[in-house]
């Protein structure tokens, strides 16, 4: 996570408001759902609410086949926080990306996080990719406008950005920071295995070539940062 999204929350506009409360049964109760994440959504969540929708008749951004809108999704812990396999879950059964906010405890100890992921909509299931979120803060934080954009897919582009390990190259739109992200995760796996192999290598031979190899990944690493 950078340092940017260590304290960022939106304004999401007023025109974009729709508040629903949702009912958690609605993602849960379908047989392709394991029991062990449903119970997660009764031990976890409060409640769920949609709480703005963006999209062309709200926000007048055009939308488009990958980013056709974006929904925010407001989530309020029973507990500490809300996990992964839950936002999983309601984000397969939303065929829109969407933004979370959760939420935890009450009245001035009440604090918020922003979480996504990368979601790219198809002809079967979304694909996701990892989750990225921004740390705790207080509910009561000033919030930042929305980045200005022209369409949808910029727009959401924008909003995941901050969240994510990797800097925004220009021209550059989410699937491409996606795929980058994916060769970064890829690589810092290779970097701790070579540093493990490297302290338990007893052959000085050896070791040169393993810090020749992690000096290189290393790099590589640098590139896609």
């Amino acid at each position: 996570m950078s340092d940017p999204a260590a304290n960022l929350l939106y304004r999401w506009p007023a025109a974009a408001k729709f508040g629903s409360r949702v009912p958690k049964e609605k993602f849960y109760e379908h047989g392709t759902v394991p029991t062990t994440v449903r119970e997660k959504f009764v031990a976890e969540v409060q409640r769920i609410t949609w709480a703005y929708k963006l999209a062309e008749n709200t926000i007048n951004l055009s939308g488009s086949i990958a980013v056709p809108e974006i929904q925010v999704f407001q989530l309020e812990a029973k507990g500490n926080d809300v996990s992964e396999p839950v936002l999983t879950a309601i984000d397969k059964a939303i065929p829109f990306p969407i933004i979370f906010e959760i939420s935890r405890g009450a009245g001035d100890s009440r604090s918020v996080r922003m979480v996504a992921v990368h979601k790219q909509l198809g002809a079967g299931a979304p694909k996701l990719g990892a989750y990225y979120s921004t740390g705790w803060q207080s509910a009561d934080a000033e919030r930042q406008t929305l980045p200005a954009s022209i369409t949808l897919s910029a727009l959401y582009t924008a909003l995941l950005t901050p969240l994510t390990p990797v800097e925004l190259r220009p021209g550059e739109d989410m699937s491409e920071v996606a795929a980058r992200l994916q060769t970064v995760r890829t690589l810092e796996r290779e970097i701790a295995s070579l540093e493990r192999k490297i302290r338990t290598e007893p052959q000085l031979n050896r070791k040169i070539e393993l810090r020749r190899a992690l000096k290189t990944k290393q790099s590589e690493l640098e590139q896609q940062r």
